[in-house]
């Protein structure tokens, strides 16, 4: 908080009290407001909450004896009307203030100023804040194709959330907390370290602000409990196996309002007897006879979707050699279009000949016995 807010803020109006009023009355006006406007009376309601702050700071002051004598003579000293901001700088301006002159070392009621607003909020809390809910990890399995194409799995999920017997309370049912009497409300404690002040959670609460005398029998009062819930979950097209995907918002629940947290889902992806998969590009060996290999051929590969499609082999392909074919692979995340997919031809020699096939084959032999494929690896090993 700057010292221009704290300045211009009417605490007593905050609490609806005089300015010559006693600290019971101070301190009967704020547990008044404060079960009125506590966020966990309140639950999703911002302006409850807004509401429930303002009160908080402003007892924070007033409460403490000293720091309201500072605060009125802070107000005194500029004004009831609280702090009026100059129009315009330079030496020219009248009828305001130069903050930079105003809290400079060479200005005494500046020093003075500077060390009041100093001491009012040395070290000293507010009320507990929303916190976020913690962020969940979970796995899924999919099938390979699953994976390709994008699925939406259940999941269940086990973790704490707010009890569903008291909705967060803490308190039995049909009572309800009570403003807590060590922070008066505001879930922060101060202890003081000599020359400064340590805001620390109040240890009677346990930061909540809230004391329960009746606790709830699930929750022991806590107002947290374990649970588990079944979420739906979208898981898009492409994942690969191992990766990690982030559903922001599906995690625990925030406490006092705060948001929840997210959830991660670790994919394993089952191996697939066919496909397989480098990066965006799917991987499939297929089969060719040797006369294919020499001869040349179009064969007809499987496809992920379940249409073949053909691939033209040509006249001498070596074994192991690999053919691409556009737009069947795996789709982009990155621009919505599909990889490839990468078709390794693997030449399968016959275990078995009849005696025609061995005729034909010891024709070939003859009629191609100048050629030796191994000669050049001869030839450069003997070099």
């Amino acid at each position: 908080m700057s010292t221009k807010d704290f300045l211009e803020k009417d605490y007593y109006k905050t609490l609806g009290v005089s300015k010559n009023a006693s600290a019971d009355e101070i301190k009967q006006s704020y547990r008044k407001l404060a079960r009125k406007y506590h966020p966990d009376a309140n639950k999703g309601n911002a302006s409850s909450e807004e509401r429930f702050k303002e009160i908080s700071e402003a007892h924070t002051v007033l409460a403490d004896e000293k720091r309201r004598k500072e605060y009125d003579e802070a107000r005194s000293l500029f004004g009831s009307g609280g702090l009026r901001m100059p129009r315009g700088g330079g030496q020219g301006n009248q009828g305001g203030y130069d903050l930079g002159d105003l809290f400079g070392s060479g200005n005494t009621t500046g020093a003075r100023l500077g060390d009041l607003l100093g001491g009012m909020f040395g070290g000293r809390g507010t009320q507990a804040k929303p916190r976020r809910g913690a962020d969940i990890e979970t796995e899924t399995t999919l099938a390979f194709t699953d994976a390709i194409e994008g699925s939406t799995v259940s999941l269940r999920l086990a973790g704490e959330g707010p009890c569903g017997v008291c909705h967060g309370t803490g308190a039995k049912a049909g009572t309800v907390p009570r403003v807590c009497p060590t922070c008066e409300g505001t879930g922060q404690a101060s202890r003081n370290l000599g020359g400064f002040a340590l805001s620390e959670p109040c240890r009677t609460c346990r930061g909540r602000g809230m004391v329960v005398d009746d606790p709830c029998t699930v929750c022991s009062g806590s107002g947290r409990a374990m649970s588990t819930r079944t979420i739906q979950a979208r898981i898009p097209a492409g994942v690969a196996d191992g990766q990690r995907i982030r559903l922001k918002g599906k995690g625990a629940p925030g406490e006092r309002g705060g948001p929840a947290g997210d959830l991660y889902v670790k994919v394993h992806v089952t191996p697939d007897k066919v496909f397989g998969r480098s990066g965006d590009n799917l991987t499939v060996s297929v089969p060719v006879a040797f006369t294919e290999a020499a001869l040349g051929a179009e064969i007809k590969v499987p496809s992920h979707r379940g249409v073949p499609v053909t691939v033209r082999i040509p006249p001498g392909t070596p074994n192991g050699r690999t053919f691409r074919v556009k737009g069947r692979g795996v789709r982009r995340r990155s621009d919505g279009l599909n990889g490839d997919m990468l078709v390794t031809v693997e030449v399968v020699v016959p275990a078995k000949l009849d005696n025609k096939a061995r005729e034909a084959l010891e024709s070939f032999r003859a009629a191609t016995a100048g050629d030796d494929p191994r000669g050049d690896l001869l030839q450069r090993a003997r070099s």
